[in-house]
């Protein structure tokens, strides 16, 4: 493709803004002129992309009739505060935050459901999802075909990567202080979460349910265009850097045809179906690649109607940044 385009990354410094900028580069993006954008704090910091360090940006002062679309990296207030400018500018957008409304900007998986931007006018808005919506989506999709699909229960052991570098610098600080016997002060996190396990991710709300799992059963309903569908989830907080790991239940009202169903995972984009007997681990498979490991396929112990499968993949990278590279790839390849 000859055609170039200017592109923003708001967040840059961010373990997902950071990869989005190497994965741009890996895929040999279009991209004419870069520009990295974070808050003050992260001001004079570099990025290096094509054999060259980026410096950073304030984004309060940044232009953003200069670029043709901007990645938006950062949490949710970033979004809001500077989105609407960008679109006032013509500028389109990706947001990864989950803080714009599904009517203004629809959550995208390019394996699932890439058929929604053809819809959408410029400059465009568009959502990548969750990491854990993303993974979900792409393993669901090839299935819907086989599966009169009644209810999907969900346990999500994520990576502390998900909460930002922040997180990941803790587990590491604890991991070495209990090593060394010293004694163990948590910060970021309100107890241990080396060689633990934490049941819940965020602070609940009345009914016990955390931002994190509502915004997942929020988004899989949108990008599979199955707004009824009965979903369960619990999200763990598991003392793993990167990579996060998912045990899914799906409950058919027939029975499952498991042949069919690996045939289905085996020919899928996006996906690599592990021979039966083994099982993939998010460090040993999934960290640094760009599919969703499946593996532990089998229908239920009691009940042919129940369909269980253990997935896992790279949050910050599959289910983060390539996302929204895939889908700016669709933008510019048919409607910017």
């Amino acid at each position: 493709m000859s055609q170039s385009f200017d592109i923003a990354v708001i967040g840059a410094t961010g373990t997902v803004g950071e990869t989005l900028v190497q994965i741009l580069e890996e895929r040999d993006f279009p991209v004419g002129n870069l520009h990295l954008l974070a808050s003050s704090e992260s001001t004079g910091h570099s990025v290096p992309f094509r054999g060259k360090n980026v410096r950073v940006r304030e984004v309060d002062e940044f232009d953003f009739s200069q670029v043709q679309l901007a990645f938006f990296a950062a949490g949710p207030a970033v979004t809001l505060s500077f989105a609407s400018r960008a679109v006032a500018a013509g500028c389109s957008l990706i947001d990864l935050s989950g803080a714009l409304p599904v009517d203004q900007a629809p959550q995208v998986v390019p394996e699932a459901n890439a058929q929604v931007l053809a819809g959408l006018k410029k400059p465009f808005q568009v959502s990548s999802p969750s990491p854990s919506a993303t993974t979900l989506a792409v393993v669901l999709a090839p299935l819907l075909g086989l599966l009169d699909l009644q209810r999907v229960n969900v346990t999500a052991s994520l990576a502390v990567s998900a909460q930002g570098r922040e997180a990941v610098t803790e587990l590491a600080r604890q991991t070495a202080e209990l090593l060394n016997v010293r004694p163990l002060e948590p910060t970021f996190f309100d107890r241990q979460m080396a060689f633990n396990l934490l049941a819940q991710v965020g602070k609940p709300d009345d009914q016990g349910h955390t931002l994190l799992e509502k915004r997942l059963v929020r988004e899989l309903r949108q990008i599979m265009a199955l707004p009824l569908l009965k979903i369960s989830v619990t999200c763990i907080q598991a003392p793993v850097f990167f990579g996060d790991s998912f045990s899914v239940s799906l409950q058919s009202a027939s029975a499952v045809d498991l042949a069919k169903i690996n045939q289905a995972l085996e020919d899928a984009p996006g996906i690599e179906l592990v021979e039966a007997g083994d099982y993939p681990t998010p460090v040993g498979d999934a960290v640094g690649q760009d599919v969703v490991y499946v593996g532990r396929v089998r229908a239920g112990i009691d009940d042919p109607s129940e369909l269980n499968l253990w997935l896992t993949s790279d949050n910050v990278r599959k289910g983060a940044a390539l996302n929204a590279v895939q889908v700016a790839e669709l933008l510019i390849k048919d409607l910017l």
